[in-house]
């Protein structure tokens, strides 16, 4: 029995925070950076062991490693491009302790175009065969919408020209920056481009300049919401339940929205079935009182506004529009984590700098 005891304390410890995770990364870092620099089944001696510790903390998170110098590794944790997980990438690496050897670097950093170059299914990525120009819209003049060309692209492997086109961006941008400056992308071949063609390598130092030209257009904007009054919208759909929204109308009609282009969503699923696709009366009630407590989380004052809720077809969605994505993400986590026995959640966070997503709200 002595024996058995001493084989269960060997066993790990659970990951359930930050600390637990660099606490049990700390006992085997030695093992690791000698993998990685070595460079001896990285796969199966490393990632194979990080995996499951990060996503113990939250899915979401990725990873790339390889020698920073002669003597340091370099651990790269990732989004992936998600926008509602980048917020987690950057808290886990800013409690990273400092460990001998170790680089830690939150999302892809951005890298030198020289240096920059992918190569991906016999397909070649970079400042030679890539240019881009803008696509512009007088009704839309905030938006940065690129198109960025490939010499090689045919509809036979339009799909692996794309995901070469994302990973030689997030690297040449860097990944933050890949979120941020750019709200739509395309992806062509040559005989489908409308515009002359601009090289590459300048890309960023156009986002840069349009970056700056919006920060300086919208710096300061603030809407206050207390003195508004939202409409409500009844409809019954097709299949016969009711849709009801409460929208802040007079929001939708600001005319600075572009300062506040992230938009973040939340969805409750629950059984409406004995009820037109509405919540029942428990339900409801459990659904206003987390409404309230994201209101008291997210307030306009900080930059998020609430745009308002559409409860249809055993689905309550809950909208704000946000400054910034990073404290959104982290508090509808929170709701999901404390509130996912009562209710299926999901939710997402994304670019919508004209708030287009509702314009099924807006009166002509």
């Amino acid at each position: 029995m002595r024996f058995l005891k001493n084989i269960f304390r060997k066993k790990d410890e659970p990951v359930k925070n930050y600390a637990d995770f660099w606490s049990w990364f700390q006992k085997h870092e030695k093992t690791f950076f000698n993998v990685v620099k070595n460079q001896k089944d990285v796969e199966t001696e490393f990632f194979d062991k990080l995996s499951p510790k990060l996503s113990a903390l939250k899915e979401g998170y990725f990873y790339l490693t390889g020698m920073y110098d002669d003597n340091t590794v370099e651990l790269i944790l990732t989004a992936d491009g998600n926008t509602k997980n980048i917020a987690f990438v950057e808290e886990l690496v800013e409690q990273a302790p400092d460990i001998n050897g170790w680089k830690f670097t939150a999302l892809k950093p951005v890298s030198d175009i020289k240096s920059t170059a992918i190569n991906m299914g016999g397909y070649q990525f970079d400042s030679d065969n890539l240019f881009f120009y803008s696509n512009d819209y007088a009704e839309y003049p905030d938006e940065i919408d690129i198109s960025i060309v490939h010499d090689d692209l045919t509809e036979e492997n339009r799909q692996q020209i794309k995901t070469g086109v994302y990973i030689f961006l997030d690297n040449y941008l860097g990944e933050l920056d890949f979120v941020n400056n750019i709200d739509d992308l395309k992806i062509i071949g040559k005989h489908e481009a409308e515009k002359e063609l601009i090289p590459i390598l300048k890309l960023k130092e156009f986002l840069n300049w349009r970056q700056k030209e919006f920060i300086e257009k919208y710096e300061g904007a603030r809407y206050d919401t207390e003195s508004d009054e939202h409409s409500i919208f009844e409809a019954e759909l097709e299949n016969g339940n009711n849709l009801i929204a409460v929208i802040n109308t007079q929001l939708l009609n600001w005319d600075s929205k572009a300062s506040h282009p992230w938009i973040a969503a939340i969805t409750f699923k629950y059984d409406g079935s004995n009820s037109n696709g509405m919540p029942d009366g428990k339900d409801y009630e459990s659904l206003n009182r987390i409404e309230e407590n994201i209101l008291e989380e997210l307030s306009d004052k900080e930059g998020y506004l609430y745009i308002g809720r559409q409860t249809a077809n055993s689905e309550r969605e809950i909208y704000f529009a946000c400054k910034d994505f990073r404290k959104p993400s982290k508090v509808f986590f929170k709701i999901q984590q404390e509130n996912d026995y009562k209710f299926e959640i999901d939710y997402d966070i994304y670019k919508d700098k004209y708030w287009q997503s509702f314009e099924r709200f807006r009166s002509n």
